[in-house]
C-alpha cells in the first residue's frame, strides 16, 4: 500500500502535468562513492525488441538444422569474417564488424513469460519463481539498468540521465515490472517521451510543454510563489518522499526553462538526408533521436520498441510486434526485420562516422527468445499454415556494439538447434555487468528509498573478454 507522502507526490506530478518520472539531478540519493575508473562508455542506448525476438530466425541461425528447427530463411555472409546473419537484415550484415552477438544468454524464469523475462533482462535480477504475468512495478523491486546508470553517473546539467521513447513498456494501461528504478526510488525513474504512428516525427513530452498562456517569465513568478507558499513547511517535510518531490520538480523548471532541451528532441532539426538514412517509422526516427540524445551527452537511453496494433492485425502477427506466436516467418520478413535492420544499421554506422560509436554502448536485447521447434499450439502447431515460434526463455541472444567492445566476435554458442547455451553460459546478470563495467560503474553499493544500505547486484561479472 503506498503510503500519504508517495500518493502526494504522484498527484503533484498528475496535476502539474509534469511527467517526470525519472529525472535524476539527485546524484546524492544513491551514489555512496562513484567509480574512480574512467567509463569507457559516455552514454549507452538500450533498444528493446518488445515481445521477444526469435533469435535462431536472426543472429543464431542454425542451417544444418531440420527444417521445422532453421525454418525458411537462409544465413548470408557479413562484414565480418565467419559470422553469419539472417538474409533479411542486409544492412545490418554491412555493420556487423561493429557486433560482438552473446549467443549463449540462458534467461530461464520459472513462467517462461514477458513479464518474469522483461524483470530477468531490465534488472539482472532472477524472478521469484511463482513471478505473475499481470504484476505491476513494485516499490520494492531491483531498478532497472538505466535507473543504476542514472543513480551512479553524474548527472546531466539540463537534461534528464535516462530517457525512454517512444512508448511506456507494456501494453496500453500497464507496466512492465523491471522498467522503473523501483527501491533507487522515483527520482531515477525513466524520462518518458512518446512518439506516434501516424506522425513518427512528433514526439511529445509532457514535461517541456507549457499551457498555452504561460511564458517562461510566468513560469519563473509561478516557481517564486510556490517557494513563497512552501517555505513554512520546509522543515516538516524533509522526508525522503518529500526531498523526491523537491528533485522532481527542480528539475522541471530547469527543463522547462531550458532552450537545449527541446532541442535534443527535435528530430525536425536533422537533415532529410539523415532522416531517410533511418527511415520514417516511430522506432526508425526514434533511434535518431537516440543518436541526438548521445550527443546532447545523455548517459542512457532506451528505444522500446513501439508495435502499431492496426498494422500487427492487418497483417496477421497478433501476439504484438516480436511475440511471433502467429506467422513466424512472415512477419518477420515482411515487416519487424526490415523495420529493424535498416535503422539500426543506420544508427551504429551514423554513430561510427561521427566518432561517437568508440564513446556509446549500444545493446540490442529482449525479455526471451523464441522455440527452437516451429509450430505454436495456439496458432495452429506443426500444421499450420504459417506456423509460429512460442516463448522460450531458455536461450536468447543480445547484441553489443560500441563503448570499449571490440566488434566482430561471437561470445558463446547455443546448442544444434539453439534451445541451451552449450558454450561459454551467461545470464542477464552478466549483461548487466558488462553494461555497468563500459559505463565506468565499478561501486554498485546504494542505499534504497528506506535510507538502507543495499548492493545492487551481487550476481554475475563483466564480460570483460568483449573489450
Amino acid at each position: 500500500m503506498q503510503n500519504n507522502n508517495e500518493l502526494a507526490r504522484r498527484t503533484f506530478l498528475v496535476a502539474g502535468g509534469l511527467s517526470l518520472l525519472g529525472l535524476d539531478l539527485a546524484k546524492k540519493a544513491t551514489s555512496a562513492s562513484r567509480s574512480a575508473t574512467r567509463p569507457l562508455a559516455r552514454s549507452t542506448i538500450l533498444i528493446w525488441l518488445r515481445g521477444g525476438a526469435s533469435h535462431i530466425d536472426t543472429w543464431d541461425m542454425k542451417p544444418a538444422a531440420p527444417a521445422e528447427v532453421r525454418g525458411p530463411f537462409r544465413p548470408i555472409a557479413t562484414s565480418a569474417p565467419g559470422i553469419q546473419l539472417c538474409e533479411h537484415l542486409p544492412h545490418l550484415a554491412r555493420q556487423t564488424h561493429h557486433l560482438a552477438i552473446v549467443r549463449s544468454v540462458g534467461a530461464s524464469v520459472a513462467t517462461n513469460d514477458h513479464h518474469a523475462g522483461y524483470y530477468y533482462n531490465l534488472t539482472g535480477h532472477v524472478p521469484e519463481a511463482n513471478f505473475p504475468n499481470s504484476r505491476q512495478p513494485l516499490p520494492s523491486d531491483w531498478p532497472f539498468l538505466g535507473s543504476v546508470v542514472a543513480a551512479k553517473r553524474t548527472a546531466h546539467p539540463s537534461l534528464p540521465s535516462q530517457v525512454w521513447l517512444p512508448a511506456e513498456s507494456g501494453e496500453p494501461g500497464s507496466r512492465q515490472p523491471g522498467a522503473f528504478a523501483g527501491r533507487l526510488g522515483v527520482v531515477h525513474d525513466p524520462f518518458f517521451v512518446y512518439g506516434s504512428h501516424p506522425r513518427p516525427l512528433e514526439f511529445r513530452v509532457p514535461s517541456l510543454s507549457l499551457a498555452g498562456d504561460v511564458t517562461a517569465e510566468r513560469l519563473t513568478d509561478r516557481r517564486q510563489l510556490l517557494a513563497a507558499v512552501e517555505q513554512p513547511f520546509r522543515d516538516l517535510a524533509r522526508s525522503r518522499p518529500a526531498r523526491e518531490h523537491d528533485t522532481l520538480r527542480n528539475k522541471a523548471f530547469a527543463l522547462l526553462g531550458s532552450s537545449q532541451s527541446f532541442a535534443a528532441f527535435d528530430v525536425s532539426l536533422e537533415s532529410s538526408r539523415v532522416r531517410e538514412r533511418y527511415g520514417q517509422t516511430v522506432n526508425a526516427v526514434s533511434m535518431l533521436m537516440a543518436r541526438r540524445l548521445v550527443e546532447a551527452g545523455v548517459p542512457f537511453i532506451t528505444v522500446y520498441w513501439y508495435h502499431d496494433y492496426e498494422e500487427d492485425k492487418r497483417r496477421g502477427c497478433l501476439g504484438g510486434a516480436w511475440d511471433t506466436h502467429w506467422k513466424n516467418a512472415s512477419c518477420l520478413r515482411d515487416y519487424l526485420l526490415p523495420a529493424f535492420d535498416r535503422p539500426f544499421a543506420a544508427l551504429l554506422d551514423d554513430l561510427h562516422q561521427r566518432g561517437l560509436l568508440d564513446s556509446t554502448l549500444v545493446m540490442v536485447s529482449s525479455e526471451m527468445g523464441r522455440t527452437p521447434r516451429l509450430g505454436d499450439p495456439r496458432s495452429g502447431g506443426e500444421g499450420a499454415t504459417e506456423p509460429g515460434r512460442d516463448h522460450w526463455t531458455h536461450c536468447m541472444s543480445v547484441l553489443l556494439a560500441g563503448g570499449g567492445i571490440r566488434g566482430g566476435q561471437v561470445y558463446g554458442a547455443s546448442d544444434r538447434i539453439a534451445a541451451y547455451p552449450a558454450d561459454r553460459r551467461v545470464g542477464p546478470e552478466h549483461i548487466a555487468h558488462t553494461v555497468y563495467h563500459a559505463m565506468g560503474i565499478d561501486n554498485l553499493h546504494a542505499t534504497d528509498r528506506e535510507g538502507r544500505p543495499c548492493h545492487l547486484l551481487e550476481e554475475g561479472r563483466a564480460l570483460t573478454e568483449l573489450f
